[in-house]
């Protein structure tokens, strides 16, 4: 890849103070894209926007609030003239047995890890519609296809995100072509994510069975590692793509099991 790659593109990345977020804004910087950065951190998106170069802007923003996400859309076309690709970064962990889910953990999950992707779906796709291309990038998590213990809540809630995007993928495919709706799937990453989830850290991972970690799969991967596999999505991706090789042979062995 060289460094003209996205040099026509305005790519907006939420959730991009740290992370995954933080180093796709990087890399997409990296090459040649202009870059809107959205996160709640004022100071560590500061950070980042710092290092992304002069073809930036940042906006301090809580994009599980609809009018943040348009304030985010509005401020990314006033400053760049348009939006080529809407990344949803943004989500939380959890880790706590099903029998102790609480209403506020589904509605913290459904909040964070569902309704930030569907308002940026919302907010932005007018505008591709006009232009009649573009791409929409939805980060979930291989947990939405193979949930594990002490994981059910964040899993459903990317599992619903993922069922979103599917079928927004289905409703765009006949009458806009050219607007690309993308799901990434991750596996284990070697981030602070776990610090941030409620309940027990999505860091205690290690203590699963080997089993339940094999389903989840392969290495840990950096946030370098990663965004790396986002970026060429974003640029150039169709339906799902997984982040770890072999990921979807493991998916799919895991559904044959469940009908064993």
């Amino acid at each position: 890849m060289n460094n003209r790659d996205f040099s026509d593109h305005v790519v907006v990345i939420t959730g991009a103070s740290g992370g995954v977020g933080a180093a796709a804004a990087e890399e997409l910087a990296r090459r040649g894209a202009s870059v809107v950065l959205a996160a709640r951190r004022a100071g560590p998106l500061g950070e980042v926007a710092r290092r992304c170069g002069n073809q930036v802007h940042s906006v301090v923003a809580d994009v599980t609030k609809r009018a943040e996400v348009q304030r985010v859309f509005d401020e990314a076309v006033a400053k760049f003239g348009r939006v080529d690709i809407w990344i949803n970064n943004v989500g939380r962990g959890i880790g706590r047995p099903l029998l102790e889910i609480t209403d506020d953990d589904v509605d913290a999950m459904i909040r964070d890890n569902m309704k930030s992707a569907l308002y940026g779906m919302q907010v932005v796709t007018p505008h591709l519609q006009a232009r009649g291309t573009g791409a929409i990038v939805n980060v979930s998590s291989l947990l939405g296809r193979t949930p594990i213990p002490s994981r059910a809540a964040y899993a459903a809630s990317k599992s619903a995100m993922m069922s979103l995007s599917e079928a927004f993928r289905i409703e765009l495919s006949g009458s806009h072509p050219g607007i690309r709706v993308v799901v990434v799937y991750p596996g284990r990453i070697a981030t602070d994510f776990g610090q941030n989830a409620l309940g027990q850290s999505t860091a205690d991972s290690g203590k699963l069975p080997a089993e339940v970690l094999a389903a989840i799969g392969g290495a840990t991967q950096t946030a370098e590692e990663v965004a790396h596999v986002l970026c060429d999505a974003a640029l150039s991706g169709r339906g799902d793509i997984y982040t770890q090789p072999n990921a979807f042979a493991r998916v799919r062995e895991y559904m044959e099991k469940q009908w064993d």
